[in-house]
């Protein structure tokens, strides 16, 4: 009697041992993050803490890693250094041909009014065919730079070898502009802030998009760890939904003093006047529009698959990637949006 007691209490204390590890095993899984300096929602709920909960309880730890650039993000996913990370349209365009098996599933921002197109107004270019002959800054090979050639050659059906179209980052293109070496530049904030100074937009991201596709911020996830993880999928995704629908009815209520935009400034730097600035140009899309084929739903006819499609014939053009994959469906996946929606 006295063993069988014995063997039992032991089995017992293993059994609860074991439970209790598997547990903190659960619990200590660290799942490593990607994101970039970026405005909005998406940002400020990393800076208040509001993924920590919700993934824990579904058994996960964030390490958020702030990467510098689209290509080292790529990078990082390619390799299996991180499972989740945020990309730009064209950044996504590039790592789904070059073969990361990676499905965007969340729209961060719609890129709208936040990159434009600004002439100097001393510079004589009051409507599109003034542009022939001038001078345009714009970094290559980005959103900005798509957009312009967009506009250029399929909005307003010009050549965009008419125009003098020169390679140049923000900061080059702040310094060509307040030295007058320039006529225009078609860049995103804190650089299109400052041309706004003394210059008028001609057009921007928002009117583009709106005539051709969008360009936009987005979160890529790697699909094998996608379908491996549904927990932290389902928990990430009802923090990003809330997150955002918090912003959209509450976004005035985020001034320079709130916790809210101090956050950000903490994530990404910079100052909390230029932050909301910066957020006003940019149009945040609910869980329930993303699910809609404006944005991720409806398979091949879907926004996002539209947009990943041209900007893969742009970066070709550009001699980035050597070729356009026939379909771009399957690196979009608007499933998650869709639970989180509801």
């Amino acid at each position: 009697m006295k063993k069988t007691f014995l063997k039992t209490l032991l089995c017992t204390s293993a059994t609860a041992t074991a439970l209790l590890w598997s547990a903190h095993a659960v619990a200590e899984e660290e799942v490593t993050v990607g994101y970039q300096q970026i405005v909005g929602p998406y940002v400020s709920a990393i800076a208040m803490k509001k993924f920590d909960e919700p993934l824990k309880a579904a058994g996960y730890t964030v390490k958020w890693r702030q990467f510098s650039s689209a290509g080292d993000i790529s990078s990082a996913l390619a390799s299996g250094g991180i499972p989740i990370g945020v990309l730009g349209s064209t950044g996504i365009a590039a790592a789904a041909t070059r073969g990361v098996n990676m499905q965007l599933f969340w729209i961060l921002d719609n890129i709208g009014h936040s990159e434009a197109l600004v002439v100097r107004k001393e510079s004589g270019i009051s409507k599109p065919e003034d542009l022939k002959g001038k001078r345009i800054g714009v970094p290559f090979v980005s959103t900005s730079h798509f957009h312009l050639l967009v506009a250029l050659s399929k909005v307003w059906k010009m050549n965009p070898r008419d125009v003098r179209i020169l390679n140049m980052q923000p900061p080059q293109i702040v310094a060509a502009w307040q030295r007058g070496d320039i006529d225009a530049a078609y860049v995103w904030p804190p650089a299109l802030t400052t041309l706004l100074k003394d210059g008028t937009v001609l057009t921007d991201s928002e009117e583009v998009g709106k005539a051709s596709v969008p360009t936009f911020d987005g979160i890529v996830v790697d699909k094998a760890w996608a379908e491996k993880n549904p927990k932290f999928m389902q928990a990430y995704t009802k923090v990003m939904a809330d997150a955002y629908r918090d912003y959209n009815q509450n976004s005035a209520k985020w001034t320079e003093s709130s916790p809210e935009v101090k956050g950000i400034t903490q994530m990404i730097g910079g100052n909390a006047k230029d932050i909301l600035e910066a957020m006003k140009m940019l149009v945040f899309p609910s869980a329930q529009e993303m699910a809609s084929k404006t944005w991720l739903g409806g398979g091949a006819g879907s926004g996002a698959v539209k947009a990943l499609t041209e900007s893969a014939a742009f970066l070709k053009e550009q001699k980035q990637i050597d070729s356009v994959l026939p379909d771009y469906s399957g690196f979009v996946n608007a499933s998650w949006a869709e639970q989180a929606a509801k």
